[in-house]
């Protein structure tokens, strides 16, 4: 059964249903307070519904199902799971990647992870770790999602997502924790050996840039400057009003730190798959301020794949004003899954 649940949220209550394919029930909770004091309205056809997880704690899905195809590209089109970075949430999917996706016959799914846009917070003084965080995508995957999916991951979300892979057939697990992927998309990704690298290349070879990135993320410089927030995240070309948009959307979309740093790069690299049981297709923007191209073919090397870089595209390559040819990328590769 899809899930199609309208955003009118005035009380709260918990409805249940089953899935045509395996006759599990999900949960799913709809809260009638919202957590963000600039809410993200949804465009035609999106719904916003909320997992619950093994925790108690709900999570924050947006979704927008696929126009009408024929039944031959239905089955051949695998839903779309998304996963957000830092200071972002569901929403940034949503914005244009959503419409497209949906039009070109995919079904898509966008998380937000705990304390990150309406989702809940956790006890503790950030939204989670690494493996926490992997857990709750397969865990909405394993009882949301018919088929196997293509999981795409931007920024920190492609390290999760990263995570994720790693742990694909995994024989030390006592059991299978992470369902089958279809294939895997890294956007902008942080790559297997966490950010540090980037922060040293930074430092040595542009001081200014690396103060510049370390004062509006570390210290959340975005959040108050309009023209560093642009600089982090968006290309030059993009209008003040639609940065200003965003950059509010920003500041809500994340009440406590996604990780502690410190305690992930210490689990770091991620560990190396030998035999990959998953397609990945590694997508960066060469003006890209935070992820460098040194990050870009570290990740791509790391899975064995040639890296593609967009041009004239910046780190939000989804929200940016060329947003359509990072789309258009990753819906070829999409379509060569298919043949």
């Amino acid at each position: 059964m899809a899930m199609t649940m309208g955003l009118s949220v005035c009380s709260i209550f918990k409805v249940s249903y089953n899935h045509n394919y395996n006759n599990k029930t999900v949960t799913v909770a709809l809260q009638k307070k919202e957590k963000m004091s600039v809410p993200y309205n949804l465009k035609e056809g999106q719904s916003r519904i909320f997992h619950e997880l093994p925790s108690g704690l709900n999570m924050e899905v947006i979704v927008q199902k696929k126009k009408k195809k024929n039944e031959s590209e239905s089955q051949c089109s695998p839903p779309l799971v998304f996963v957000h970075g830092s200071y972002h949430a569901a929403w940034c999917w949503a914005e244009h990647w959503f419409p497209f996706f949906s039009q070109s016959g995919y079904d898509c799914y966008a998380l937000s992870l705990l304390a990150q846009g309406e989702s809940d917070e956790p006890e503790d003084s950030v939204a989670g770790t690494l493996q926490t965080h992997a857990r709750d995508v397969a865990d909405f995957i394993h009882r949301n999602i018919q088929s196997p999916p293509i999981l795409l991951g931007h920024s920190f979300g492609g390290l999760i997502i990263q995570y994720y892979i790693s742990n694909l057939g995994n024989d030390k697990l006592k059991e299978n924790l992470y369902p089958e992927l279809r294939g895997a998309v890294l956007v902008c990704s942080v790559p297997p050996s966490g950010n540090s690298g980037l922060v040293w290349r930074y430092l040595i070879s542009k001081p200014i840039a690396a103060f510049k990135v370390t004062y509006s993320l570390a210290a959340k410089g975005f959040q108050s400057s309009l023209s560093l927030c642009k600089e982090t995240f968006f290309s030059a070309t993009m209008e003040d009003h639609v940065v200003k948009r965003y950059q509010e959307l920003m500041k809500e979309s994340s009440r406590m730190p996604l990780f502690d740093l410190r305690k992930l790069n210490a689990s770091l690299p991620v560990p190396l798959v030998p035999n990959l049981p998953v397609e990945v297709l590694v997508l960066g923007s060469n003006n890209d301020f935070i992820v460098d191209a040194e990050g870009l073919r570290e990740t791509a090397q790391f899975y064995g794949v040639s890296p593609v870089s967009v041009e004239g595209l910046a780190h939000d390559m989804m929200l940016d004003t060329s947003w359509e040819k990072g789309a258009e990328v990753i819906l070829s590769w999409l379509k060569g899954l298919h043949k």
